[in-house]
């Protein structure tokens, strides 16, 4: 006889999942024991089991992200369930679909504060857009059915309790009864279309537009051809949001990558100058980087209504999928003939780049330059490949380096900003695209965080892989340096040794001991044959890179506040000090000098 488990074992897999992320433990024991009879029959889930809870519900979002299909997490009761949380708020800040399958004591214990009994429902009310525990077999199915359905309309996570007995108890399904739901693993659909009257709207305020920018989010993933071509029409040039990186190509000539303090001078220029903003799948947070107020006409669409109209005082709002939407827009869309603003952007990008190449080319004295070793893995990455990027330095250089041409991926965690995302989501994608490059850049605060650990896991999977590169690329400069810098310029505190220290591991020995090939960085010009023979070796390998901690992540823009703080951090003593005055003064010249060589046209063909 099947039990609840077996029943939503087989309903979750209805749902089109075929792999979980999960972590054994006594509260969800039951469930983990119907997963083994169904591997062992051959008709389970895959189910991939990394060094911590916080890593399953990391890889689920990330699997979510990378596939567009539900990630699902799966983990004992209160501690393991505990543990889930970092990762359920990555996936409700950055709108991915994740389910969460957590043990719970019987039911008998509710109430009592027996061991690793908690009020579970509460603790994830605030994280998941639907909870609910499983209390009769006949509830089973709506609960999953409703989890899911809820977790693909809302781009949320939701949870679903399973107390220990109940887990065991003879599978039953729902009958015509009075109290008793009868439900479909069928999800609703979120091709969701404004009504005719704003799609005309939309259209006239974007034809009437003279300096148009698209700003370009993740939630306009699988819509790229409709944005390139209302772009097309519109004369408009592109910004992409951080994680919107590989919505548009890198190719495309008027798509001026990021904007705000990792990304570029022409994404700013742009959002200072145009008078028509049409912000696609964004929720972009950050206020000083946009248009003055009434400088532009602001339209946004986006799928969460929530999200409309509370970053810039948007003249229409509409609520709708961004594909269905521009599809719409499209027809009534005239084709600018003017294509000045256009031109006019790409050509500042090619200005850009320059100096992006040009600050790579920097030698610093105290390491190597971590935007050599972004700049010389971009000149190399393959067709298809897949990288991410933690929150600290390294989405810095990604940001301002790394250029995703057709065909390629690459994502962070967002909103949330965890440090600690880079590897789970690269363990994520390699599984999801197991035939791809997929390259993790993480810094060593990061990587001692949730990075070590899961060279066991790779070791434990690799196996399984079509292709076993994977390529771990560690910024090593002993120092959380993002925070430091974060302490410099927001707060003109010096930086303090006793929370910003890292102690130095030899990371590269690290992946030797487990069976890997580590590869040592030490100077600029071993950064490109290190990228060379890490793409040539059919495994997985670790670049250990000995970057400098002081080479500044300058925005395209400095403020008067920004190096106002900067100066009073380092005259309040900052240990690294003299370092920091150096590398800031090096980057600063070789940043005026290629502005200076752009306005002057030299080096142009």
């Amino acid at each position: 006889m099947p039990t609840v488990s077996d029943f939503i074992i087989d309903r979750v897999q209805e749902w089109g999942v075929s792999r979980v992320f999960g972590y054994p433990g006594d509260g969800i024991g039951e469930f983990d024991g119907a997963l083994g009879r169904a591997e062992k029959a051959g008709e389970g889930l895959e189910y991939i089991r990394p060094t911590h809870e916080e890593l399953c519900s990391l890889m689920a979002t990330a699997h979510a992200k990378f596939t567009g299909e539900v990630g699902v997490c799966i983990a004992t009761s209160s501690p393991g369930a505990f543990h889930l949380m970092n990762g359920l708020y990555d996936a409700q800040m950055d709108n991915q679909p994740v389910v969460a399958i957590v043990g719970q004591q019987g039911l008998a214990s509710a109430g009592t504060a027996t061991l690793q009994e908690n009020n579970l429902e509460r603790v994830f009310a605030d994280v998941a857009a639907y909870v609910q525990t499983v209390t009769t077999p006949q509830q089973a199915q709506v609960v999953v059915d409703t989890a899911f359905r809820t977790a693909i309309a809302r781009r949320q996570p939701t949870v679903i309790v399973l107390p220990h007995d109940v887990q065991a108890l003879d599978a039953e399904a729902p009958q015509p009864e009075h109290w008793v739901s009868r439900s479909s693993a069928k999800p609703a659909s979120i091709e969701i279309t404004p009504p005719a009257d704003e799609i005309a709207r939309m259209a006239k305020i974007i034809n009437e537009g003279e300096r148009v920018t698209f700003f370009v989010g993740a939630g306009a993933q699988g819509a790229t051809a409709e944005v390139l071509e209302a772009a097309r029409l519109a004369g408009a040039g592109i910004i992409t949001a951080l994680r919107g990186k590989d919505v548009i190509s890198s190719d495309v000539a008027h798509h001026t990558q990021q904007l705000g303090l990792l990304g570029s001078l022409p994404s700013l220029h742009q959002m200072q100058r145009c008078d028509t903003l049409v912000m696609l799948g964004t929720n972009y947070p950050y206020g000083e980087f946009m248009p003055e107020t009434g400088q532009a006409r602001a339209v946004q669409v986006d799928l969460r209504p929530e999200h409309l109209g509370t970053r810039y005082p948007t003249e229409l709002n509409l609520w709708g999928d961004v594909a269905s939407t521009l599809r719409a827009v499209i027809p009534q869309l005239t084709e600018k003939t003017d294509l000045s603003w256009q031109e006019k952007v790409a050509e500042e990008m090619v200005g850009w780049e320059r100096e992006m190449q040009a600050q790579a080319m920097v030698d610093y004295s105290d390491g190597v330059n971590p935007r050599r070793v972004f700049y010389e893995l971009n000149e190399r990455l393959p067709h298809g490949a897949i990288v991410t990027a933690d929150a600290g330095t390294s989405a810095d250089w990604y940001g301002h380096h790394i250029r995703l041409r057709e065909g390629m991926r690459g994502d962070l965690s967002g909103r949330l900003a965890t440090m600690m995302a880079a590897m789970p989501y690269a363990l994520a994608a390699k599984f999801a695209y197991s035939d791809r490059t997929v390259v993790c850049t993480i810094g060593d605060g990061a990587f001692q965080m949730l990075g070590m650990n899961e060279l066991i896991t790779i070791k434990k999977y690799m196996q399984q892989w079509q292709s076993p590169q994977l390529i771990i690329v560690v910024l090593h400069n002993d120092d959380l340096a993002q925070v430091s810098w974060e302490m410099r310029t927001e707060d003109a505190n010096p930086l303090w040794e006793g929370s910003q220290n890292v102690e130095s591991v030899d990371y590269a020995g690290w992946a030797e001991l487990v069976g890997f090939q580590g590869i040592r960085v030490k100077s600029d010009d071993e950064a490109a044959t290190a990228m060379e023979a890490a793409l040539a070796h059919r495994g997985v390998t670790l670049i250990d890179a000995y970057v400098s901690k002081n080479v500044p992540p300058l925005p395209p823009h400095i403020t008067a506040e920004f190096a106002k703080n900067t100066g009073m951090a380092l005259l309040k003593g900052d240990p690294s000090a003299v370092n920091v005055i150096r590398d800031s003064a090096e980057a600063l010249a070789t940043q005026t000098a290629e502005r200076v060589k752009g306005a002057l046209h030299i080096g142009d063909r």
